[in-house]
């Protein structure tokens, strides 16, 4: 991916206004994020823990989602999947990502969701960059590049039912 600015990303969110766009907490570290190992730029908000954001590059374009997630309270031995990356995590390291829809659908209070990982590092745990609290993932027969390939499809099933 490439490197982000600020205005890059205020100007990609396809499911929110202008106002809320320019409002929302963008990540004060983009000069120091690993642009070439990420599939998307993915953050939590710092002032409001149930609102996470994502970036990412499609089609030679931008595409911004603002998302809202309820904080998971499962117990110590439960773990779960993310949807995009296959990692699995015990605790909260996923959890039910809403997006409201984009355009007339949205308005009416449409949503549609994914269980993502809670840090939206997915693009790190894929290279193994960042390591999931259990201290590994599952072996998979899939090369690395190929596993790409499948979260970013993942990622943009997700978009396109917005």
């Amino acid at each position: 991916m490439r490197a982000l600015t600020e205005q890059d990303i205020r100007s990609s969110f396809i499911n929110c206004s202008k106002g809320e766009a320019k409002r929302l907490a963008v990540p004060r570290d983009l000069g120091e994020r690993p642009w070439d190992d990420l599939d998307f730029l993915g953050w939590r908000d710092p002032g409001a823990p149930d609102r996470s954001y994502l970036v990412t590059e499609r089609e030679d374009r931008l595409v911004g989602v603002a998302m809202r997630f309820q904080p998971a309270r499962r117990g110590f031995l439960h773990r779960s999947m993310c949807s995009l990356c296959l990692t699995t995590h015990p605790r909260g390291g996923v959890a039910l990502m809403t997006a409201r829809k984009a355009g007339p659908a949205g308005r009416e209070g449409n949503s549609v969701g994914a269980y993502m990982c809670t840090d939206l590092a997915c693009s790190l745990y894929l290279r193994g960059r960042k390591v999931p609290e259990t201290g590994t993932r599952f072996e998979e027969s899939l090369t690395p590049e190929e596993q790409i390939t499948r979260t970013r499809g993942n990622l943009f099933a997700f978009l396109d039912k917005l």
